[in-house]
């Protein structure tokens, strides 16, 4: 009686391919000899390896549908020893595919390849940074090879194919292991996996198809950049080997301590000192800002401490339209030497407001560490 290798298989008679493979993988991991060394197991899958050499090939299995013995001319799956190095068992992808699901099919490779990304670092003042600027910057990046241009041969010349490998860029080699005859392949030593050997290297740029140069860019800043910030030039970063396309080029935006403002965002702060008087009476000081020197107001009574926002004042905001605030922040200078008339004055004033004696305003404070420690030892909250 004839096989059915359907069966043997567990699928239907009209499986797709993709059935029958799946099929046939599931059941080689197992009744692989090496996972089950049982001798009914080892028949079993023999038999499984005979299965799929028809149901795989179309043309085999066209004769078996039809009712012949497409395994008569080639001696059976028996022939190979029911190995997976004989032909019952289809190609070195087959048992790739059925011990690790994939198999990864090499070839030569690319001299042209893309080329890195490169970063140059910017320095700019906070006027350059709050409302834009334009900077010039040199860069020393891999550039084209004018020479060769970007080929990597001397000119006259070409890179010619590999009589090693005949240009496939690996070279295969069959050894004998459990699977029995497998097939590996590694990329070709002469060529180092590239199909083709250049002879007749450039001499400018020792076949690399590139060289180094110093060029001068033109960086437009937008206005609201911060320290840290990052502008993508595209295309502007080293060009690849073999003359592959470039990467891009990233200016990183440092911004120089300015000697009066501090930036916070998008808003700038800074401190005005005054004297005692001038915060008592009010008074107006002129302060040199981003956009000119304009006139802080303080109002009378001005307390140390205390801020005056000149709205609008500070920097452009990167997204969107605005700008941050300017904001000045009050120190109030008590005089520490007096003379006499001015000790004399003050102590009059002091008996005209009755204060004297201030009695003074104490406001709780925070216990420290310790103190908080000790009332917790004591059972105190």
């Amino acid at each position: 009686m004839a096989t059915d290798y359907y069966a043997v298989l567990g699928v239907r008679r009209d499986a797709s391919p993709d059935e029958i493979k799946k099929a046939f993988r599931r059941l080689a991991r197992e009744l692989h000899p090496d996972v089950n060394p049982d001798p009914k197991t080892q028949e079993r899958f023999k038999e499984i390896n005979a299965a799929y050499e028809v149901l795989s090939d179309p043309q085999k299995k066209q004769v078996y549908d039809l009712g012949g013995d497409p395994l008569s001319q080639a001696g059976g799956a028996g022939a190979a020893g029911g190995g997976f190095g004989g032909a019952g068992f289809g190609n070195f992808s087959d048992i790739m595919d059925a011990f690790f699901g994939t198999s990864q099919q090499r070839g030569p490779r690319s001299r042209t390849r893309r080329g890195q990304d490169a970063m140059i670092r910017l320095e700019i003042d906070l006027n350059e940074a709050a409302f834009g600027t334009t900077k010039e910057i040199q860069v020393d990046t891999a550039i084209i090879c004018s020479t060769c241009n970007g080929e990597g041969a001397a000119p006259g010349t070409s890179a010619q194919t590999c009589d090693m490998c005949r240009g496939r860029g690996e070279v295969s080699q069959v050894t004998r292991s459990f699977l029995g005859q497998v097939m590996t392949s590694r990329p070709c030593p002469q060529c180092q996996g590239f199909g083709t050997i250049v002879p007749n290297p450039c001499p400018e740029c020792a076949g690399d198809g590139r060289i180094r140069s110093r060029r001068t860019l033109t960086v437009k800043i937008p206005a609201g950049v911060d320290n840290g910030t990052r502008i993508q030039l595209a295309g502007e970063g080293e060009v690849g080997p073999g003359g592959g396309p470039a990467g891009d080029l990233y200016v990183e935006i440092h911004e120089t301590a300015h000697s009066v403002f501090q930036r916070r965002g998008d808003d700038l702060h800074c401190t005005v000192t005054i004297p005692m008087t001038a915060a008592a009476l009010g008074t107006k000081v002129p302060l040199d800002t981003l956009d000119g020197t304009e006139d802080v107001d303080i109002r009378p009574g001005t307390q140390s401490g205390q801020s005056v926002p000149l709205h609008g004042r500070g920097v452009t905001h990167l997204r969107g339209g605005g700008r941050g605030d300017l904001i000045v922040h009050v120190e109030v200078q008590t005089p520490g030497k007096l003379d006499a008339e001015q000790e004399r004055l003050l102590r009059e004033l002091a008996k005209l407001r009755n204060e004297e004696r201030p009695t003074g305003q104490f406001q709780p404070g925070q216990q420290g560490l310790f103190s908080r420690l000790k009332d917790a030892f004591n059972g105190r909250s």
